[in-house]
């Protein structure tokens, strides 16, 4: 005789789990999240968050960020470049001149030197901020104004610059470049462009 196994139902790994891509901030979301990091005198985090926007990376490049590929001495630069980690690829940023003061002061403080890491990790075992220990600190961020953790993430940092700049200008080119994407499509996939686009024509459209 055979035994008889009772089948148990495979739960699949994101039920109840939003999945999908990750919302960027908006600019009301950024200021209160930047006012809370100020006022905290979390001068790491308010460094980390401000270059995180600017810089548009992956959270990948963002973490091994040194303190020489965006400062030449003790000058940070208005512009930098960067090869990502995922295409090999280099990619150019911009750094606000609100970012780049709180660069200096952080550098300053931490003592940081031109090979150091921009944000050294806190662990022991690891010599710079894990992508794990920066997306603790993204979704700490996002819960800190009352938004829901799950629909956002250390890609709402990459996407949310990219996301406001396109709705200003409807520049895709411009965005394709700033995100070093190789092909346009991945671009308008990565914003959802096309979808947001018809919605607001069918908005603008009375019948």
């Amino acid at each position: 005789m055979y035994e008889l196994i009772p089948y148990i139902p495979k739960v699949t790994w994101n039920k109840g789990k939003l999945v999908g891509q990750k919302l960027p901030l908006k600019l009301e979301e950024i200021w209160s999240i930047r006012t809370r990091l100020d006022i905290s005198n979390n001068l790491r985090e308010l460094t980390m968050f401000n270059l995180a926007l600017d810089c548009k990376l992956r959270a990948c490049d963002f973490v091994k960020l040194k303190v020489k590929d965006i400062a030449h001495g003790k000058t940070v630069q208005s512009r930098a470049i960067l090869v990502q980690q995922k295409t090999g690829k280099p990619v150019q940023f911009e750094i606000t001149k609100k970012t780049r003061e709180a660069i200096t002061s952080w550098i300053k403080a931490c003592y940081l030197k031109t090979d150091d890491y921009l944000f050294p990790s806190r662990v022991k075992e690891s010599q710079h901020l894990s992508t794990r220990q920066y997306s603790r600190i993204v979704k700490r961020w996002i819960t800190s104004i009352g938004l829901d953790p799950t629909a956002y993430g250390t890609h709402s940092m990459r996407r949310t610059k990219a996301s406001l700049i396109y709705k200003r200008t409807k520049n895709l080119r411009a965005v394709q470049i700033l995100l070093g994407h190789t092909k346009l499509e991945s671009t308008v996939k990565y914003l959802g462009v096309e979808v947001d686009d018809a919605l607001e024509l069918s908005e603008h459209t009375d019948i």
